[in-house]
């Protein structure tokens, strides 16, 4: 499917037989990412229903693939955006597709190599500090050959600080969590360790519980893998940009009608604010260069294609900038116009097609339900020094889906690792204190977690220097 997608666009590019290897090479490489994140991180999802026998694993599995499959697919872009946004994706535009082709397999080698690493050991292991760590240091290879911002730092920041409080605010809601139901639900069952093969728990707690999992696995296709849909417009973007920097599906008549309509907001806008009538002169001259370079725009023409990308994101950040200034008299309606003028506009440059949608939905959805079970028995026999309960299961499992899920509506990549293994552990200390934990898992986890970021980051540079003397 994918290769019958793209086939028509490769004949049109002026990609070497060379550079088609390496972009296939790269496209397998994206899937394989996709799938090693699937069996990687299904254990997050389906050890609580598997060790409280809520579900056995023959039923998890499959479950637990289905839906991530269907939280990619329903989970939208931002995610994949934020993880684009971390590299210098309009620079690369101008430079030899070489260039890229060696920032995104540097990227995909060493986040497969880190994970398939981690999961050999039976060590759970964010994905998304693996992602990121290689996203950062194949951006400062990039910034070494070429200077400039190689790495949007801010952006990463940003990743970094929602990637290291969610373990802490999963450990501290798992605690919560466990309290109040110890302490004022007081339902003696769900606090029941289960023995032997057929101790299953009671209906109810068995579909709070399957539930939960079911709600995990959502979230978790949801944001994990619209890093997935991240790396593959990566590669779409860096070796085919005429093609896919912007969406060609969206009609050149729509884009001027939507102009058209800023321009009437800006209108009504400008004359409640006469006295501040140059505030409106940027955003005029931008939706000029939109119109002007329209034109230029076409999925043959790379520097047409680049320079219109660049108008849009202009004029989007004008009308940002607009709308949040505090000086100007704007009602609450033109404000809710202007971002929805700027909504449509941003759908030409952040996008995905369908059929990559499709693609990664089903590598992840594949990958669950294989390679479950290393990491599923740490996170269900070894984080703690008793079997898990049903509220341990329970509280753990709600935390997790609940930060994901937020984290995926702020359209910030989270790590389900991390969330779950702390919840955990929050769940168990709350049950038993610090004693109730396993010092050699913790601090396995926590050498995995100090190391994923520095070991990816290194990884990754030393991959892009190698991939750039010889692609």
């Amino acid at each position: 499917m994918l290769l019958n997608k793209l086939i028509p666009f490769l004949g049109e590019s002026d990609l070497t037989t060379g550079l088609v290897i390496v972009f296939a090479l790269c496209m397998l490489a994206v899937v394989a990412f996709e799938f090693v994140n699937g069996f990687h991180d299904t254990a997050n999802a389906v050890a609580t229903v598997i060790y409280t026998k809520a579900l056995k694993p023959v039923i998890a599995i499959p479950w637990s693939g289905l839906w991530n499959f269907l939280g990619v697919f329903t989970g939208g872009i931002a995610v994949a955006m934020g993880i684009l946004k971390l590299v210098p994706m309009d620079t690369l535009m101008t430079l030899p597709t070489a260039v890229g082709a060696s920032l995104v397999l540097a990227v995909l080698l060493a986040a497969i190599i880190w994970n398939l690493g981690t999961w050999y050991l039976g060590i759970p292991c964010s994905s998304s500090h693996t992602l990121i760590g290689a996203l950062i240091g194949a951006g400062l290879g990039f910034t070494w050959y070429y200077g400039g911002n190689g790495v949007n730092w801010h952006k990463a920041e940003e990743i970094g600080l929602s990637l290291i409080l969610s373990p802490i605010v999963g450990f501290g809601l798992a605690i919560l969590l466990m309290l109040f139901l110890k302490h004022v639900v007081r339902y003696k069952a769900l606090f029941h360790i289960p023995e032997g093969e057929n101790d299953r728990p009671p209906l109810l707690i068995r579909a709070i519980l399957i539930t939960t999992c079911t709600l995990v696995s959502f979230f978790h296709g949801s944001n994990d893998g619209q890093k997935g849909v991240g790396l593959f417009m990566l590669i779409l973007i860096a070796f085919l940009p005429a093609k896919f920097a912007i969406d060609h599906s969206i009609p050149n008549d729509k884009i001027i009608t939507t102009l058209h309509q800023t321009e009437r907001i800006l209108q009504t806008i400008a004359a409640d604010n006469t006295k501040n009538s140059t505030e409106f002169t940027k955003l005029n001259t931008d939706i000029n260069a939109v119109k002007t370079h329209l034109k230029f725009k076409s999925e043959k023409d790379k520097e047409g294609t680049y320079k219109f990308r660049k108008q849009v994101e202009a004029l989007v950040e004008s009308i940002k900038a607009l709308n949040e200034n505090k000086v100007l008299v704007i009602n609450e309606s033109n404000r809710t116009a202007l971002n929805h003028q700027a909504s449509e506009l941003k759908k030409l440059t952040e996008f995905a097609p369908i059929w990559v949608i499709i693609a990664i939905s089903v590598s992840l959805g594949l990958g669950t339900m294989i390679g479950w079970k290393r990491i599923a028995v740490t996170i269900g026999e070894k984080i703690g020094n008793e079997h898990l309960n049903y509220a341990q299961g329970a509280s753990s499992e709600i935390v997790a889906a609940s930060t994901i899920g937020m984290s995926t509506l702020l359209g910030l990549p989270v790590s389900t690792t991390h969330v779950l293994s702390s919840g955990i552990a929050g769940s168990m200390v709350a049950s038993g204190g610090k004693s109730n934990l396993n010092a050699g898992t913790l601090k396995s986890i926590g050498l995995a977690w100090v190391l994923t970021l520095p070991v990816s980051i290194l990884l990754s540079l030393l991959l892009f220097l190698f991939f750039h003397l010889f692609i």
